[in-house]
């Protein structure tokens, strides 16, 4: 008995042609490659977090070593203590400031990259 033609069945073995998007689905990674709006914007967040916490810390340098020549103008014959100052007062605050910063730099990317990769 043959099979009516309509009744057979066809088998493909190829790869899909068209693959369909799942609706709300988005890759901000592929937005940042491909130099979207979106992609700019997450850029531009991430490099204005940056930016912020640099001038806080160019803030706090100039607020703690700008007022020592005023200081140091008061104190005529005080030699000995600008050294002191200079050599030992700014050495740890420095190093906490400049930890704090890598800190605070590592933490703006990391959270940039969950950002990215979570979606």
């Amino acid at each position: 008995m043959p099979q009516d033609p309509a009744d057979r069945r066809v088998v493909v073995t190829g790869p899909p042609r068209r693959t369909r998007r799942a609706s709300g689905y988005y890759r901000p990674r592929t937005e940042i490659d491909e130099q979207t709006t979106l992609g700019h914007t997450y850029v531009r967040s991430l490099m204005r977090t940056q930016l912020r916490a640099a001038l806080a810390v160019f803030a706090f340098l100039g607020l703690l070593i700008g007022p020592l020549p005023l200081l140091f103008a008061a104190l005529p014959d005080a030699r000995r203590l600008e050294w002191a100052v200079l050599g030992f007062g700014l050495y740890l605050p420095m190093v906490l400031l400049a930890r704090w910063y890598v800190r605070r730099a590592e933490r703006n990317e990391r959270d940039f990259v969950r950002l990215v990769e979570d979606r």
